[in-house]
This record gives structure tokens, sequence and C-alpha cells, in this order.
């Protein structure tokens, strides 16, 4: 996770993040991380500052409002370099779809440009964690901010949409964003209409965009990651548990498969969909219930069960133990 999201964050709360890893409000540290190893921290050091500067703010619209400001494609090294001088918005963001592992590997666009709107869809692949949705918020906020930025003309958004409940004023997220924006969406997304793809970029070059594209070639062809289906089925179930136990139908046509393929290609790794399926829920749970911040009944909506009963008998099956009785010896494990 690079260090200029958290950097941007704590700037849209009058704070500042030293490369020292130390968070300074006037001339106080007021908490410390562990020291950004090469530009970046851990997902889990970022999450929770994060929610640690949301919940100590007055105002979450206002704070997005500030990260969206402070992050700046300049801060995401030569990513945002091929993003600004890349011809047309449209080839801004196909840049951003293909290499932003490179800048981290907690989410992922998406840019679906088949019907009208196009869509510009931010999928997460990472556990739950309670910050989970301001995150969204600021990545979506930050996104069209820095696409009106480098975009020749006005760019117009047709909508916003966010998975979870509006946690506040929404008509103030709408005059944030300058377009209607949708709680309880089946997806994050960034709607615009097709001809928006196509506004030129101020500083469009393209020679310069293509030299920068083949350097991002070269750093995401270094990156390690775990290609196999199981891992990148875990990915793709995780955040998609608090909607109900999702379909395998559903999911091999996020992963750009069909069914059948994706029970061939697990039959292929010996498992089988209910095997990673159960994974990604006792994963979850074991992490939620080690975290403290939830109820029980929280998790079993939280990892796909309708009642808590059901949850708990699932839970004793996988662990050997009672969700209550893993709480309170998490500690020690």
């Amino acid at each position: 996770m690079t260090a200029a999201f958290a950097r941007a964050m704590a700037h849209a709360a009058g704070m500042t993040l030293r490369d020292d890893g130390a968070l300074v409000s006037g001339d106080v540290v007021v908490r410390r991380l562990p020291q950004p190893t090469d530009g970046r921290l851990a997902e889990t050091d970022y999450f929770d500052l994060l929610d640690w500067i949301r919940q100590g703010h007055e105002d979450e619209v206002a704070l997005l409002a500030g990260y969206a400001r402070a992050i700046r494609l300049d801060d995401i090294g030569v990513l945002g370099l091929a993003m600004k001088t890349a011809p047309t918005l449209r080839a801004s963001l196909e840049r951003v779809e293909r290499y932003w592992r490179v800048v981290t590997d907690t989410a992922v666009y998406r840019l679906d440009a088949s019907g009208d709107p196009a869509f510009l869809v931010f999928e997460a692949k990472t556990g739950h964690h309670p910050v989970l949705e301001f995150r969204n918020e600021g990545a979506l906020a930050g996104s069209a901010h820095n696409m009106r930025q480098i975009v020749q003309g006005e760019l117009v958004l047709e909508h916003v949409s966010f998975r979870h409940a509006c946690r506040g004023d929404p008509d103030r997220y709408a005059a944030h964003f300058g377009c209607p924006v949708h709680f309880g969406a089946d997806r994050d997304t960034i709607a615009l209409r097709p001809a928006m793809l196509d506004l030129p970029n101020r500083l469009g070059d393209a020679a310069v965009s293509d030299f920068l594209t083949a350097h991002l070639e070269t750093e995401i062809g270094s990156l390690k990651d775990d290609t196999s289906l199981r891992a990148a089925l875990l990915r793709c179930l995780t955040p998609a548990l608090s909607n109900g136990v999702p379909q395998a139908v559903d999911i091999a046509r996020k992963m750009g498969m069909s069914e059948r393929t994706l029970y061939r290609r697990l039959a292929q790794e010996r498992l089988t969909f209910r095997d990673v399926l159960t994974e990604a829920q006792s994963s979850l749970a074991k992490e939620l219930l080690r975290e403290g911040t939830s109820s029980i009944a929280e998790i079993a909506f939280l990892t796909g069960f309708s009642e808590q009963s059901t949850f708990t008998r699932a839970f004793k099956r996988w662990v050997g133990q009672a969700p209550a009785q893993f709480r309170r010896r998490a500690p020690n494990l």
C-alpha cells in the first residue's frame, strides 16, 4: 500500500505523516506507524490509521473532500504520470485498470465501457475492516477529482454508486461529487457517458505515455503474486459475503469465465467451489472475532449467514469451538 494515500488523508485532517511514520498535529506526535518501507505501508497499518483519523474527525464528508483534493496523480509515481500524458481519459483509465496493482494490491479498478453509461468500477480485494466503506468513498472521490483535473473541457458524471448504506447527509455527497450519489447499490462505481471517455487530456503526449507504460509493464511483470485460481477466488469471494452466500455463476462472471470453466479449473487444483467458499467464510470470521469490534450476530451477517445460530454451528464445525469461545481465546492464539 503506497504511503501517499496515508499522507493525503493525514493532510486532509490537518496533520502531517512524516517519513519516519510519526503522525504530527501541530508540533505534537499523536500516533506512530511503522516506518514505511520503499514508500509503502502494510495494509493493516494503513486501514487502522484511516479508521483512527475518521473516528476523530467531526465531519466525514469534509474529510472525504479534503482527501480528494490532497491525493494527486503525481503522488502515485509512474502510473500517475502515464495517466496524465495519455491522449484521452479512456486511455488514462485503461492504464489504471491494468497497472493499479503497481500501486496497491488491496483493490482494483475496472473500466466497463460496453454500454451507456460507462462505468469505472472500484473493487476491494481485501478482508473486512470497519473503515473499508470510508476508504471506498475516498477512492472514488479521489478518482473523480483527478479525472476532472487532467481532462480538457468539463467532465460530467452521470452518478456515483456505493454498495454500503449512507452514513450521513446524501445531499452533501451529491454536492461533493457534482452528481447524484446512490447508496445500497450492487457495486462501487463512477458512471459517465461514453463521450466523456473521449475527452482529450490537457497534457496528453502519446510518445511520453507509451514510454511510461513500457516502464509500468516492467514493474507489473516483476510483481510476485499468488496466481492460483484459489487465491483469485478468495479475493473475489471475501468482499461479496456481506451480501449473502454468492452463487458460483455470479462469481465466475465477475472473474471473466463461465461457471463450467470455473468448476473445471477448480478441479485441476483438487478443489470445489464449496471448499474455497468455506475457507473465505472461516478466515473472515476468525479475523472479525479477533478484531473484537463486531458482535457475533454482525459477523454472521458479514460472512454470508442470515441466522446467528446457523453461523455458530458452521463455525464450530470449521474450528472445533463456538465463536464466543474462539474470541475469548484469540489473544492467546
